[in-house]
């Protein structure tokens, strides 16, 4: 019976941070005592909390305790060790791999006799007692030691009173069959949209289908009538031609005629004028016919030999007449092609408010600007300098060209509005493959097949794709918006003032994403405009 009390004493003198016996003890506030340097380095882990706690009863301290000797446990623990007794459990009580240990003990951990799934966390029986101590701790849910403590409890019902699982698994069940009919019923109704999809698949083919060979009956019929009408002018020229050169072969012979028939009176005339005997002049002059009166003009006028240069003008102004109707058809009837409404492709708005609801936030990205330019307004805004900028090198620096590419990549519908200043700039977009480096026209905005680029200055609009430059008109302003469908292949650069008047619209297939640009002439100034 002497033995059992000493065992509890050896057991009552346990730090249960080392769990040996304590070394240097000392009592916090809630009466609890551990070892000097057990307590401090556990205090020392709290320190940037600037809260205190017990390591078994949780209670915690503001601000942290002086830590002070036991002093009369300290002789407690010395008489103590005199027995020889030993304080630490057997091995048998220390947990292995295959059991749970506890979450409080510190080094080499005992086995857990409880879990507590309010804390959650499981204890040897040593760091369980508080829960049967303390009141507060007693209306915690105890239960078996839990290796899946963590998983099988729900933070947000920590606390709460609890029910048999298989009760909560009823309730459960029923929410579950609940979704799975939710979800049952949207697979049938994505399932009818997949088939309307389907539909309108076939719709559009054939709708295209039919566009295209109506269209190419229609422009064949179109080409067969010039045809005609160009056989028909030849035929009438001929014709013409045929008319007047024999009129004028039938006056040339009648002419001729008349000319060989004055040849023989001058011929008569002559002779008798030689004949030497008087009265044979005067018997034979009587009877030399007159001449015949003559049928024509005593001149005729040749003009410039234009005959037919009034029909080559007449069919000059028509074939003019014919390119303007067919190139503001074509306008026409490409707009009409792009602006099908095929479900997925809504049409280009039409008004700037509608434009706004696909407005981008863009930066112009300090890896890619040439050094003569110098960025602002968080990096929004592109000054051409006469002074080179300290740049770092890289890469995807443009090093000739005063350019810069956006940080932003654009795919999808996406707007942006530019505000220039000064002599000039290009307005911009490009695939990220362009190149940077050197005076090549690869480099450079318009010159080459992977960049487009509207040219604004002081005088007019210009538009440049693979070399070609197309000149525009519109109204003057310092602001350029941009439209983006990337997927339909639409680019559309505006002028934009109090109304937004269309400058061009590039209609293409775009193979990679796109990346806003800018080139600045001397002096100029451009900026991507925040829009509200």
């Amino acid at each position: 019976m002497a033995q059992k009390g000493v065992q509890l004493d050896g057991e009552t003198f346990l730090c249960s941070i080392c769990l040996d016996l304590l070394k240097d003890p000392v009592t916090i506030p809630c009466r609890h005592s551990y070892c000097m340097n057990c307590i401090k380095n556990h205090f020392d882990e709290e320190e940037s909390k600037r809260i205190h706690s017990c390591p078994q009863c949780r209670k915690t301290f503001t601000p942290r305790p002086v830590l002070e000797k036991n002093i009369m446990l300290a002789e407690l623990v010395e008489q103590l060790k005199k027995t020889g007794l030993q304080a630490a459990p057997a091995d048998h009580c220390y947990a292995g791999p295959e059991d749970v240990a506890c979450d409080v003990c510190t080094g080499r951990k005992l086995k857990a006799t409880k879990s507590c799934l309010s804390c959650p966390a499981s204890y040897c029986k040593k760091h369980l007692q508080p829960h049967y101590d303390a009141a507060p701790l007693k209306k915690h849910k105890l239960v078996a030691p839990s290796k899946k403590l963590q998983e099988n409890i729900c933070s947000r019902h920590q606390g709460h009173e609890t029910v048999p699982a298989a009760a909560e698994r009823t309730e459960k069940q029923k929410e579950l069959e609940v979704r799975r009919l939710n979800i049952q019923q949207r697979i049938q109704d994505r399932e009818k949209d997949v088939k309307l999809l389907q539909q309108e698949v076939e719709a559009i083919s054939g709708s295209a289908d039919k566009a295209v060979e109506d269209s190419e009956e229609m422009l064949t019929e179109l080409i067969r009538l010039i045809q005609k009408r160009s056989s028909d002018v030849k035929q009438q020229v001929r014709s013409q031609q045929e008319t007047e050169v024999s009129r004028v072969k039938e006056l040339q012979e009648k002419l001729e005629q008349e000319i060989a028939e004055l040849k023989r009176k001058d011929a008569e005339l002559e002779q008798l004028s030689h004949t030497e005997d008087h009265n044979q002049f005067l018997h034979n002059y009587p009877s030399l016919s007159a001449l015949s009166e003559s049928t024509h003009s005593s001149s005729i006028n040749i003009g410039p030999l234009r005959y037919f240069e009034d029909v080559t003008a007449a069919v000059s102004e028509t074939r003019d007449k014919l390119q303007d109707i067919l190139r503001e058809e074509w306008t026409n009837i490409s707009l009409r092609v792009t602006e099908e409404d095929v479900l997925l492709s809504p049409s280009e708005p039409k008004t700037r408010a509608g434009f706004l609801k696909y407005s981008r936030e863009i930066t112009l990205d300090p890896n890619t600007v040439n050094r003569l330019l110098l960025l602002s307004e968080g990096n929004r805004k592109a000054t051409r300098m006469k002074q080179q900028q300290s740049y770092s090198d890289h890469p995807d620096r443009f090093t000739v060209w005063c350019q810069v590419l956006s940080r932003e990549s654009l795919t999808g519908r996406c707007y942006w509005e530019v505000e220039w200043r000064g002599r000039g700039v290009y307005v911009a977009v490009a695939y990220k493959n362009i190149s940077r480096d050197g005076w090549s026209d690869d480099c450079v905005f318009g010159l080459n097949d992977i960049s487009w680029s509207l040219c604004c200055d002081t005088n007019s609009y210009k538009f440049w794709y693979k070399k070609i430059k197309t000149l525009l008109s519109g109204p003057r302003s310092s602001r350029v918006g941009v439209y983006l469908d990337h997927r339909a292949g639409i680019l559309s650069f505006y002028s934009v003032s109090e109304t937004m008047t269309l400058l061009h619209r590039v209609q293409t297939t775009f193979t990679q994403p796109l990346y806003a640009g800018l080139y600045l002439y001397d002096g100029a100034t451009a900026e991507l405009i925040k829009l509200k």
